[in-house]
C-alpha cells in the first residue's frame, strides 16, 4: 500500500515536471504567462557590438548592440539583436528574446544581406538547454542577460556583466 502511494506521488511529480516551467510559473503567479506584443526589429549598429566569449574553438564571434536590448517588465523577456560573425566577416544577425524563468529563447527575425529583416515563420520558444549547434542564447543568458531566473534589471547592468564575464572567461 505504501509503495503504491509513493509511486502515485512520483507520477504526479513527474507529470508536473513534464508540464514545464510555463505551467508552474502561471500557477505561482496566479495567472498564465502571455507574451506581450513583439516590437519590430530595432536597427543595429555593427560598430557598437559588445562581444562575449563562447566555448573555446568556436569559429564564430558573438556580440550584441546594447542599443537593441529591451527588458520587458510586462512579460519578463530580454529582447535583443545577436550578431554572429565568421572569421571571413560574414554575419548572421538575429532578433531574439530570452525568457529567463524557463531557460527558453525565440528567434523572431533574421537580417538578410540586402539589409532587410525577414520574419521567422511561426517562431517558437526553444530550450536553451537542448543540444543545439549554437548555444549563443544560453551563453548570453549566463553572461548577463539573466540573473537567477529573472531578466537583468537594466541594460547598463547587462553591459557591465558582459564586460566582467569576458574578463572571467577569456
Amino acid at each position: 500500500m505504501r509503495t503504491r502511494g509513493l509511486a502515485a506521488g512520483l507520477a504526479v511529480l513527474l507529470a508536473w515536471g513534464m508540464a514545464g516551467n510555463t505551467l508552474a510559473q502561471g500557477f505561482f503567479e496566479g495567472k498564465p504567462w502571455t507574451e506581450s506584443e513583439v516590437p519590430p526589429p530595432p536597427p543595429v549598429d555593427f560598430t557598437k557590438l559588445i562581444a562575449f566569449n563562447m566555448a573555446p574553438g568556436m569559429a564564430l564571434a558573438y556580440g550584441v548592440d546594447p542599443a537593441t536590448v529591451k527588458i520587458s517588465k510586462s512579460d519578463s523577456l530580454v529582447r535583443y539583436v545577436m550578431v554572429a560573425t565568421s572569421p571571413s566577416g560574414a554575419r548572421n544577425v538575429m532578433y531574439e528574446a530570452i525568457r529567463c524563468s524557463t531557460a527558453e529563447f525565440k528567434t523572431y527575425a533574421r537580417y538578410s544581406s540586402d539589409g532587410q529583416w525577414r520574419p521567422v515563420e511561426d517562431p517558437e520558444w526553444r530550450s536553451m538547454l537542448n543540444n543545439m549547434q549554437s548555444k549563443h542564447a544560453l551563453q548570453f543568458a549566463r553572461a548577463g542577460a539573466c540573473d537567477a531566473g529573472t531578466p537583468v534589471s537594466s541594460v547598463a547592468e547587462l553591459v557591465n556583466k558582459l564586460k566582467y564575464f569576458d574578463q572571467q572567461h577569456p
